[in-house]
Formats: C-alpha cells, structure tokens, sequence
C-alpha cells in the first residue's frame, strides 16, 4: 500500500489468522480487503498460542500492529467480576488497559479519522467522547445477545440465570453502540432485520454483507488425498469443537441421530473435525467407529472424503462457514433448520433441512447408501457467496 494510502483502525477480538474458525474467516478477508486501499493500523488479541506463528501473515499487511496475548482462564474471572458492576461479560473479557492505551496513542500520533470495530467486544476501546468526531462502523456479524438469550434457554440454574443477564446487558450495550457509530453491520439479512426490530432507533444505519467461501477449481478439489483410515462412508462435523454451540452438536447427532443412522447403515463412522475439542467430545472418541481429530492443517481434504457432511446445530446465528466449505468440496451436507436460517434459500437447500432426529438420521443414511455430489452447489456460492463481490458493500460504506 503506497505510503499516500489513508490510516485506518481495525479493532478485532482475535488475530485474523489462520482463518480457519468462522469469525477468523470474516475478519481475515475483511483485513485483506482494507489493506488493498488503506494503512491499515491493527489491534486484536492471541487467545491460542499456535497463533503468534503467523504474526509476520499480519505484520505483512499491516502498517502498524498490537497484537496481544489473552489469558482464557484470567478473561474468565475477569468477566465474571463484571456481575457485580453491571457490565456485560463479553465486554469485561475482552477489556485490556494497554490495549486501550495503544489504541489512544495510534489514533492521535496517526491522525486515524476511520476506524472499523470488528464484533461488540472490542467497541468499548473507541467508545468514547474524545473519538466522536473520527468515522466509527461497526461489523457485528451477528446479534450476539441473541446467541446467550438461546444459551440461557437451554441452561440450568444458576447459568441460565447468567447468560440471561448477559443477553440483556449486552443487547442494551448494542443498542447503544449502534446509535453512537455511523453504521452497524451484520451477516445475512436476517440478522440485519432481527436488530432493526430490537434497535428501531437505528434501523436507518443498519445493513449486512454476506460471508464468502473460496470454491477450487474441480481439478484441485479431486487431487485432495484421503485422510480417512480405510473403512466404512464417513460422516463429518466440522469447526472449533471448544465452542459451546459445536459441542452441544456433536453430543446431540452422536446420542439422538448417529444410532438410528447405524441402524440403517452399520459401518458408518463419525469424524468430528476440529481444534481444541471440549473433554465432552475426547470420551466420544473411546467409541467405536467415532474420530475426534483435534486441530487440523487443511479442513478441506475432510470434507472432500466424506460422504456427507452434518452441521447439527440447535444454537446457530448468521451463515455457518462449515456449510459453504462443504459444498465447495462437493459435499452434501445434512442440517437443522438453525443451521440452514442464514442461507440464500433454494429447494435443494429446503430438501437437506430436518430437525427431527429420525429425519435427520434417514437423510444422512441415504447419502451413506448412495452419495450424490453437489455439483450444483459450487455454482451456487459463486453467485452468492463471492468475498469480492460481498465485502464490496461494506467497504463502500467507509468512504461514502
């Protein structure tokens, strides 16, 4: 970027590589896209240790950079110290005073006018008075109060009582913000439509732009080798198996949908694919015929063996990465109605949509017996999901 390019701020939560887990894939391409026209100047957090090795990946596109570690385990109590205060925990996380003052030093000694907060946790670093004149949009991705009102919906005492509050603490944090910035952006129309209901007063500054997925050619996509052991057809789930929504999905196919499946087809296995996956899921993988993969260095050759895919969720907001990467390696994929609600809508979507588990479990048998590959599929994420052509919309926005 020439050296004449104008400076500009991204906030984000976690360090936008590898982008290899959903809200890393957004925030990646979205880093890419505003380094091609601006200077762009990056505050973010390391919450995996395997992550620093790609510092020089960020460094390369940034101008400037504080990337910073965080302690789960001290985010945790430091989040839950927020009870008392009446904070939401999302944003007593994520709070960090040297990241604060390195945000204020970049902004003055850069002369920074735009800034782009990538998720709610990291707006309150420029939530203030003294930036009220600089240019702020925000990419909320998704309504993220609305994720902890289904956890608390779901949950026993007292985390019920817990994630309730957040929902409503943080919704009002939302609001808030979204009524202070220039803009707010979500991922899918929906998303952008649920917030409009919840913010009325700032529905005339809400919009979205959709997540892409990069499709190979069908000659890359045919030369991926197999990872699978030999064996009977392949069931896969797919994404960061510590994070809640992932877990409670693995649980549920493997206990209500996986029986019935072997039932119908006796040799099919299970392949759970992902990083950091939860004690939970480790048991399941002492049963037969269940693999839990832990991290991996390409999701693709996964899904490109298997003979279905499952995205299995009863707790989804916005577009679930996990299914554009399956159908652009061809793979079927077999979702709940949850996982399904951020897609452009086509009747062979609709057809691949049960969320009764016996439904469910005859739609994946049926893919195990006799496997069809979408090759329609592939035509379908060029015309809809094209990071180009969707980011195209946001960055717009920045200078209009």
């Amino acid at each position: 970027m020439p050296s004449s390019a104008l400076p500009l701020l991204l906030l984000a939560p976690r360090i936008p590589f590898p982008p290899t887990k959903g809200d890393k894939i957004r925030s990646h391409h979205l880093l890419r896209r505003l380094a091609s026209r601006y200077q762009v100047h990056l505050g973010a957090f390391v919450d995996d240790p395997a992550d620093w090795s790609h510092r020089a990946e960020v460094d390369d596109l940034c101008e400037s950079s504080c990337i910073m570690p965080l302690d789960r385990r001290w985010a945790s109590i430091r989040s839950m110290a927020a009870l008392a205060d009446g904070r939401p925990l999302t944003l007593a996380y994520f709070a960090d005073r040297r990241m604060q003052r390195w945000v204020d030093g970049v902004i003055v000694g850069r002369g920074i006018e735009r800034i782009i907060v990538y998720c709610s946790s990291m707006a309150p670093y420029v939530d203030h008075r003294r930036f009220e004149a600089l240019r702020r949009i925000i990419d909320f991705v998704d309504v993220d109060s609305e994720k902890w009102r289904l956890y608390a919906a779901r949950a026993s005492l007292p985390w019920r009582t817990i994630w309730d509050r957040e929902a409503r603490t943080l919704l009002a944090y939302e609001r808030d913000i979204a009524a202070r910035f220039d803009s707010a952006w979500f991922v899918t129309p929906e998303e952008a439509d649920l917030f409009r209901r919840l913010a009325p007063e700032s529905a005339p500054r809400v919009d979205h732009y959709e997540n892409g997925v990069d499709v190979p050619a069908e000659e890359a996509v045919r030369n991926f080798a197999n990872p699978y052991p030999r064996g009977g057809a392949v069931v896969v789930f797919s994404g960061a198996m510590d994070y809640a929504p992932n877990v409670d999905a693995a649980l549920w196919f493997a206990d209500e949908i996986l029986p019935s499946v072997r039932q119908q087809v006796p040799e099919a296995r299970f392949s759970i694919v992902g990083a950091r996956p939860a004690r939970s899921l480790e048991r399941l993988s002492r049963l037969p015929g269940i693999f839990v993969t832990g991290a991996v260095a390409d999701v693709r050759p996964y899904l490109r063996h298997a003979a279905v895919a499952v995205a299995p969720l009863r707790i989804a907001r916005g577009i679930q990465n996990k299914v554009l990467e399956a159908w652009a390696m061809e793979c079927p994929v077999v979702m709940t109605g949850a996982a399904a609600e951020g897609l452009r809508q086509a009747d062979w979507i609709r057809e691949c949509v049960h969320d009764e588990p016996a439904a469910f479990a005859r739609a994946v048998a049926r893919q195990l017996v006799a496997p069809v590959r979408f090759n329609a599929a592939r035509e379908y994420l060029r015309k809809h999901y094209s990071w180009p052509e969707n980011l195209q919309r946001f960055a717009a926005s920045i200078d209009p």
